[in-house]
């Protein structure tokens, strides 16, 4: 189960679970096209590996996560140039969009320090975070002049009451981990240091089940999230739970269970 080597990125495999940490720590892990480029081929990779059934995302050091894109990228590249400065908000759907949100697999953040703007964009796109005490967190794109452009103004609002994500969008308010708990933003805080190491433990009791079953569980919750006709996501869930239903992986779950025994997912 070797990994690829990257730039910007340690990306690592082990145990059925894949390590992606954005490692700039002398800009604060910000992304540049190389970062940009770097994690949708890991994304990639991790996809494309039957071996591997879940993925942390976090950032190299104790004191940030990520600080959003690099803004020397726009000041001495995108700046004046409407095309490339589109292209750039693109690159961002890909990657929240299409390759972290909509992965086949889980994606957990463990959020070890600040994270911001672009930042809070990517933790937003995973299934869900586990952060550090002493992280903090803040979409500051409006105190700069410019919009969260990655999902920020469109995650932000489902993931915690509208009128705080407004507040928070508006005034670029930058909060702490226990205020982010109390939001429901993160699923819980750690001590300093801890929080890749909480996310490990969780991701290898996901780690331990069926493949297949795990995806669909994230596609059903998906349909259930974005889907306002609640009769379509019931159906769609049907489905997927038949298809389940009808697996190899369920067939041992159910004989693992009346044998009091482990299962043994392929």
């Amino acid at each position: 189960m070797g990994a690829k080597t990257y730039e910007t990125i340690i990306y690592d495999k082990q145990d059925k679970i894949a390590t992606i940490t954005l490692n700039r720590p002398d800009v604060m892990n910000t992304i540049n096209r190389q970062m940009a480029d770097d994690l949708l081929d890991a994304l990639q990779d991790f996809k494309t590996d039957s071996e591997v059934k879940v993925a942390l995302l976090t950032g190299a050091g104790e004191k940030v996560f990520c600080a959003g894109a690099d803004l020397n990228l726009f000041m001495n590249e995108l700046v004046g140039d409407p095309a490339a400065q589109y292209a750039w908000l693109d690159k961002g759907l890909e990657i929240t969009r299409f390759a972290i949100e909509h992965h086949d697999k889980p994606i957990i953040a463990a959020v070890n320090g600040a994270c911001l703007a672009g930042g809070l964009e990517l933790a937003l796109a995973c299934d869900f975070m586990i952060a550090a005490e002493n992280a903090s967190f803040a979409l500051t794109e409006v105190g700069i002049g410019v919009l969260p452009g990655w999902g920020g103004t469109t995650r932000l609002p489902k993931a915690i009451p509208m009128r705080r994500a407004k507040e928070l969008i508006y005034t670029a308010e930058r909060f702490k981990a226990d205020e982010a708990l109390r939001l429901g933003l993160v699923n819980r805080v750690v001590p300093k240091g801890e929080a890749y190491e909480s996310a490990l433990e969780t991701a290898k009791k996901m780690a331990f089940m069926d493949s297949n079953t795990l995806k669909m569980a994230k596609k059903a919750v998906m349909m259930v999230t974005e889907i306002a006709d609640m009769d379509t996501a019931l159906w769609c869930e049907r489905g997927a739970a038949f298809i389940a239903s009808t697996g190899e992986g369920f067939k041992e779950g159910v004989s693992a269970f009346l044998e009091k025994r482990p299962p043994k997912f392929r």
